[in-house]
């Protein structure tokens, strides 16, 4: 059986592993936090950042690149979006050349605004990149829930290869050639979780958060079709149906942190005190950035980002959102 390789050992791609393993490959899993990979290997379960789901299965663990590239048919980048650069430029000299290669992250590199296939280019043939995006939480596909999701590569046969490798009968993947689109909706998506946990956090109901979504999924259209994706990317898995799930949901990470947010806490407290990553904290900045390269208005997204970085507080970004101009919903 195939072998498939991990790198980085947190909550999501630990439950992508499961799959895999329970199909019979190899599953090869490198961290820089040797501590955390010990307890991994020691507990075959990720108690830090999965707990509760169990590794059964080929698994190995590696604190060396190149011992756990060195016979991958599959290479899956499981890490934050501000760390892919770093781990994609100190893998890529063990990958081999008909390895094809997956990332999961969902974000947008804060400095040069690019979009993580963008960083990917840079290091590797594009016909061999894989991104995976849609409504997954970790929890959920580790232990079995039913869960669809899409995949987006520049060549069809990559796609398909990576859609064989992870389906199952509980996990359900489309293709989509809008990597573009996929990417774009999966990073912004995590700003509007960090809005509705503000919203939640501030006491107000479900129309409140319904009609953020909705605006939500109307701005980070806007952006992509500026950009050049397609508009029914932002109505499929990774627009609509990924907005409803990490808007909606305690396990999302970004709805927790802005939750703490509407409930009075410093945005930066509230982030360190989440415990994992939380990418919409990050990629606020970036999307706000992109939304004044591409002349494209994004009222709720720079609301979002002007709270995080302290330069509103949440009643007035609020007045601010509810103040605006009437206009045309269409």
């Amino acid at each position: 059986m195939a072998t498939v390789t991990f790198i980085g050992a947190g909550s999501f791609g630990t439950a992508l592993s499961t799959i895999v393993a329970a199909k019979g490959c190899r599953v090869n899993i490198f961290d820089i936090d040797q501590p955390h990979l010990k307890r991994m290997e020691e507990a075959m379960e990720n108690t830090d950042y999965l707990k509760g789901v169990k590794l059964e299965g080929d698994y190995h663990f590696y604190t060396d690149n190149e011992a756990a590239l060195k016979d991958a048919d599959y290479v899956v980048f499981a890490l934050p979006a501000q760390h892919f650069r770093s781990a994609i430029s100190a893998a890529a000299p063990f990958i081999r050349d008909d390895a094809l290669v997956m990332n999961i992250a969902k974000g947008i590199e804060q400095k040069t605004l690019k979009r993580m296939s963008e960083v990917a280019e840079e290091y590797f043939d594009m016909d061999r990149y894989v991104c995976i995006s849609g409504p997954s939480h970790a929890e959920e596909v580790g232990i079995g829930v039913p869960t669809a999701v899409s995949v987006s590569s520049r060549k069809t046969e990559t796609a398909n290869a990576l859609a064989d490798l992870f389906t199952t009968n509980r996990f359900r993947i489309y293709i989509n050639e809008d990597m573009l689109g996929m990417e774009l909706a999966g990073s912004v998506k995590n700003v509007m979780a960090v809005g509705s946990g503000i919203i939640d956090g501030l006491g107000f109901g479900d129309n409140s958060r319904a009609a953020m979504m909705t605006r939500g999924i109307a701005e980070m259209t806007r952006l992509g079709l500026a950009m050049g994706a397609r508009s029914e990317t932002f109505a499929g898995l990774s627009g609509v149906g990924d907005m409803i799930v990490t808007c909606t949901s305690m396990h999302s990470r970004n709805f927790r942190c802005g939750r703490l947010i509407g409930q009075g806490m410093d945005p930066e407290e509230a982030r360190k005190s989440i415990g994992m990553v939380v990418e919409g904290m990050f990629t606020a900045e970036a999307a706000y950035q992109l939304s004044k390269k591409f002349g494209v208005e994004m009222p709720i997204t720079e609301a979002i980002y002007n709270v995080i970085n302290g330069k509103l507080n949440v009643s007035d970004a609020l007045e601010a959102l509810m103040g605006r101009p009437r206009k045309s919903e269409i």
